[in-house]
């Protein structure tokens, strides 16, 4: 299986919270599965750490070392996202979720999240 996660997602995997599920991590580290994280979560933590509304246990740059030295493949922002993007029904106003989901869905992966928005969609997850 091939899976991306979600923004919370990645903090909660890296910052080893007890929010996230034995299971999850499991899937996250099994080398048969591909799991990805969209450039786009990475652009909403800078921000949302920018703007004082998010706290890491670490800094940014060590958030991006501890991505690019993991299984985890990082895509990039590609013009198919942005179409299926515009596509979406407006179910939901967030643009780094409505991203992620478009992403999810181009790329055919399962996203692993717990955001009942992005559940609102028809896009596979599991938490």
């Amino acid at each position: 299986m091939r899976y991306l996660l979600d923004t919370h997602a990645i903090i909660w995997f890296f910052e080893r919270s007890p929010n996230f599920p034995i299971k999850t991590k499991e899937i996250i580290v099994a080398r048969e599965n591909g799991t990805y994280v969209s450039a786009v979560s990475l652009w909403e933590i800078a921000i949302k750490v920018n703007l004082g509304k998010l706290k890491l246990h670490f800094t940014f740059g060590e958030l991006l070392d501890k991505v690019r030295n993991s299984e985890i493949k990082l895509l990039q922002i590609e013009d198919k996202y942005l179409e299926r993007l515009s596509a979406l029904p407006s179910v939901h106003k967030d643009p780094f979720d409505r991203l992620i989901i478009a992403t999810a869905l181009v790329e055919n992966l399962t996203v692993i999240t717990t955001d009942s928005n992005i559940q609102k969609y028809d896009v596979p997850w599991i938490w």
